[in-house]
């Protein structure tokens, strides 16, 4: 049953996690990239670090004054808060904070938070309506589970290298999308979880796998094989399954044309001056036109973009609708008016670099809700004595003995 709110409850301006405080365990890219989505949106989201030590991510490049830009990145937004989970001390003011808070996120090896006695059937005990969240390489149960896994392994073992790439070169694709990905998923999840609390009070249990995140997102690989036993190759840019598809060469450069329809096929063949193409039984249709891509059509589009600039090709494809992309460089997407116009790049002044960086903006624009960064990313500890005395309520003496204790 749905709820009814009169316009005078309702505040647009108010992010849509405001009021959820989140612990985050998190390192390297997975988890912080998980948190980060809902640090954007307004949760309040407290980076736990080891004292002294810090996510492994803040020694990964690119640097600037010696702090990491990859690490102020995925930890915009966020409070930091050292603490020593592994003694006593720091276990329980870690249970004390679970009390008050909605989520924990990790991604820590399997086993590691159970075998510290903080698995989730210690923290139910101590918040039932707790939501504990795990990023894994191959899930928290099976043969694999102990296994530890970066981007690389999972793009391997799940199959995504298998289909990448030009031959029998097989490649990953270039960023760590099982990172990404996976991260996406759990804040999804969590933000699910969230609304059955919302609305029942149950905590959850939440286990996202990178490897199982790959394997989902393999498109027709995998029914092409459970259906018709076929294994995916690498294609190149060429999407075996449409066609046109794929990227051409131009005069000066490279572009990609998809022609997703019968309809853009035939638009594209007026384009080229050879209209009769597109009633051709070879080509006529979009299976056809797959079956006889690779022995004819492929030259047929590829010695027509030869022929042109990709300021010409642009012009003439866009103007006819059919769908085009310049391959472009970093440093062009950067300049572009559609990465601008989206505000897709956040100024930050960084406090770990001491200096205003451009990174990534969120690409989940929630009309009403301003669309920049709130705070850097936290230094080690850097909240210690704020999240302390605001949640737990500690003194200001009973925060310098942990510390001289080296508990946070």
């Amino acid at each position: 049953m749905s709820t009814e709110y009169s316009n005078q409850d309702q505040n647009i301006t108010e992010k849509p996690l405001t009021g959820v405080r989140i612990l985050d365990l998190t390192h390297a890219y997975s988890g912080p990239f998980c948190t980060m989505h809902l640090a954007d949106q307004g949760a309040e989201v407290i980076k736990i670090e080891v004292p002294g030590k810090g996510d492994q991510s803040r020694n990964w490049a690119p640097f600037k004054n010696g702090s990491s830009g990859y690490y102020a990145y995925f930890n915009r937004n966020k409070q930091g808060l050292s603490l020593d989970i592994k003694s006593e001390e720091g276990k329980k003011i870690f249970k004390s904070l679970v009390s008050k808070s909605d989520v924990v996120v990790e991604n820590f090896r399997v086993g590691t938070m159970e075998r510290r006695g903080l698995g989730y059937d210690v923290l139910k005990e101590i918040n039932p309506g707790l939501i504990y969240a795990s990023i894994s390489g191959f899930g928290l149960e099976g043969d694999m589970a102990a296994r530890p896994a970066y981007d690389i392994v999972s793009q391997a073992m799940a199959g995504m290298m298998s289909m990448t790439g030009f031959g029998n070169q097989k490649t990953k694709v270039g960023p760590a999308i099982a990172d990404n990905y996976s991260g996406t998923y759990l804040a999804l999840g969590i933000a699910m979880a969230l609304y059955q609390k919302s609305k029942t009070g149950m905590g959850r249990r939440l286990d996202v796998s990178m490897a199982d995140t790959i394997f989902s997102i393999l498109e027709a690989g995998v029914i092409e094989y459970t259906i018709n036993g076929y294994v995916a190759r690498p294609e190149g840019n060429r999407d075996p399954g449409i066609s046109p598809f794929d990227s051409y060469e131009a005069k000066d450069g490279q572009v990609v044309i998809a022609c997703g329809t019968d309809a853009f096929w035939s638009s594209l063949c007026d384009l080229m001056e050879k209209p009769e193409l597109a009633k051709d039984p070879r080509f006529n249709t979009n299976e056809n036109r797959c079956e006889n891509y690779l022995t004819e059509l492929q030259g047929m589009v590829d010695s027509w973009t030869r022929q042109h600039t990709v300021d010409e090709l642009e012009k003439m494809i866009v103007d006819a609708g059919i769908p085009f992309g310049k391959t472009l460089t970093m440093d062009q997407v950067c300049e572009q008016n559609f990465i601008k116009e989206r505000n897709m790049l956040w100024s930050i002044h960084d406090n770990g670099i001491d200096d205003d960086i451009l990174v990534p903006g969120t690409p989940i624009k929630m009309h009403g809700c301003e669309d920049k960064p709130m705070r850097s990313a936290p230094k080690i500890g850097e909240d210690n004595s704020e999240v302390l005395k605001s949640i737990l309520n500690m003194t200001q003496d009973e925060i310098d003995s942990l510390r001289s204790k080296k508990i946070i």
